[in-house]
């Protein structure tokens, strides 16, 4: 889903228009406090990107910038910068702290639009990366050992004599495992962790 705030119509709707003629999903969103109302925990499997003005009246666009921070989403909400009265030190600033772009207006459709791509991917990569590390959380202690030893190249009863445990109880973790991490082979699991 690509987020527009920006307190012109004219503005939210011309970048709708130009997200949907590249098939992507486009929400727009009249200033920075109901984008952040509407933000909720759930986020697009398949991307997501915020294009956002800085000045707009109540809360600007730096201030929205500060909340995503300060929430820890810019990876899964990358964020491009739209402004009309752009500052030097203002775009430094922005990208040192994680902004994905910066855009004066008038900007060029086509790379505005080629970042807002790259962006849902950079999004979807920290989604997967997010999917498989909470993935990974629910694996017990033993499970953690076991699957240190399988990502080392070790055969069961190899697993099995160094941690003391029946090669038995080893297939039972290595299935837990694979399950949890909802892969059919130790290769999956090895290009999943890579």
């Amino acid at each position: 889903m690509l987020h527009i705030v920006d307190d012109e119509d004219v503005i939210r709707d011309a970048l709708e228009w130009l997200a949907q003629s590249r098939g992507l999903a486009a929400r727009g969103y009249a200033g920075g406090q109901a984008f952040l109302d509407a933000l909720g925990s759930q986020h697009d499997a398949g991307g997501e990107c915020v294009l956002l003005d800085v000045r707009m009246p109540g809360m600007n666009g730096i201030a929205v910038f500060d909340q995503l921070v300060a929430r820890g989403l810019l990876a899964r909400l990358p964020v491009i910068f739209l402004t009309g009265h752009g500052e030097v030190p203002m775009a430094v600033d922005s990208l040192k702290r994680g902004a994905f772009d910066f855009f004066e207006k008038p900007f060029n459709d086509n790379q505005l639009m080629d970042r807002v791509e790259e962006a849902f991917a950079k999004s979807r990569q920290a989604a997967a990366s997010s999917a498989v590390h909470a993935r990974l959380a629910t694996l017990s202690a033993r499970e953690r050992e076991v699957l240190d030893l399988i990502l080392a190249g070790n055969m069961n009863k190899v697993v099995a004599d160094k941690l003391g445990i029946s090669m038995r109880t080893v297939e039972v973790h290595r299935a837990h495992i694979f399950d949890k991490m909802q892969v059919k082979t130790a290769v999956e699991l090895a290009g999943l962790l890579k």
